[in-house]
């Protein structure tokens, strides 16, 4: 793919080389450089990717990017450099274009929260599943497209990965793609340039803060409620403390769910379910939803996680049969 495709929603500068350069991938893993790849030196906790810029040039990298004006100084006249405000932002975007931005072509359900985000995927994957769609997962556990598991070492995969388990979805001809939102991922910029068709936040509770994740609960927060800028519908929990501050600043469509006050989906009569050797809760809706509901996994969390996938999968136009 030309080089110019691959950067055309980012802004760049070009410190030398031609635009018309010829771009196989992009790597940001210094080890997995090879001819006609893009190095993109990331800046991470750890390490600086600006240190492996000889590796690239000897690997025969077609295309630098970098942050610094002065690391140009080290690459030869014939590798085209580009210069960025932020490579992180810049992989995230130029993934979405090698890979002919999958996203667009699945419907996409993101969920944030402290807990609940890893069971709640996969209730709401097995919903859609149980309306005869066809659906791809990313999360903690790795992610699933059709019967193959691929290992992830992030809840949220860094954005090339992300992206290129998007296209392999849509390959497999998956309608939608759910998966889980970690803060750091949205710090990272591991999700930049997607815009979810479903936002969704379960919780929040003190959790990540520390020198390598945040800095402060405040932070932690900020981060989470950046999901709610970059989503078309937002599904958010009415009963948390801090949903005031999760949807601050938000430019989605709001839908919530309660089990305590007024929302668009509410619990009541929920109870414990024990028939026949099986437990679990039982509990009614009110409000866009008028069901009985049975889940079989005890705790009143599970009547939370039931009402997430209730009112996303009800608002994605799934029966409320399924």
């Amino acid at each position: 793919m030309k080089l110019s495709k691959i950067c055309e929603k980012i802004k760049y500068e070009c410190l030398q080389g031609s635009m018309d350069a010829e771009v196989r991938d992009i790597i940001y893993d210094s080890r997995k450089i090879a001819k006609e790849t893009m190095f993109v030196c990331m800046v991470g906790a750890v390490t600086d990717g600006h240190k492996y810029i000889p590796d690239a040039v000897e690997k025969g990298a077609s295309v630098i990017v970098v942050e610094r004006d002065e690391e140009a100084a080290q690459i030869p006249g014939t590798i085209t450099v580009l210069k960025v405000e932020s490579a992180r932002y810049a992989l995230a975007l130029m993934s979405a274009a090698l890979f002919d931005y999958p996203a667009e072509k699945l419907i996409t359900i993101g969920l944030t929260g402290t807990k609940g985000k890893t069971t709640t995927t996969y209730m709401i994957k097995n919903v859609l599943e149980a309306a005869g769609k066809k659906v791809g997962l990313i999360g903690t556990i790795g992610a699933m497209i059709g019967d193959e598991k691929i290992p992830s070492k992030n809840t949220t995969p860094e954005s090339y990965e992300l992206h290129r388990m998007f296209a392999s979805m849509v390959e497999a001809g998956c309608e939608y793609a759910v998966m889980e939102v970690s803060s750091q991922g949205l710090k990272m910029d591991r999700t930049a340039g997607i815009m979810f068709d479903y936002g969704v936040f379960t919780n929040l509770s003190p959790d990540h803060i520390g020198p390598n994740e945040h800095a402060s609960f405040e932070e932690y927060q900020e981060c989470k409620s950046l999901l709610f800028r970059q989503c078309k519908e937002g599904i958010v929990n009415a009963d948390d403390e801090h949903v005031d501050g999760i949807i601050k600043n938000h430019t989605c469509k709001l839908h919530t769910f309660s089990c305590k006050k007024d929302a668009d989906l509410m619990a009541g009569a929920v109870g414990y379910l024990d028939e026949e050797g099986q437990i679990g809760m039982h509990f009614t809706t009110t409000g866009c939803m008028n069901v009985y509901a049975v889940v079989h996994i005890p705790g009143s969390f599970s009547v939370y996680n039931s009402l997430v996938t209730m009112l996303t999968c009800h608002l994605a136009g799934i029966s409320d049969e399924a």
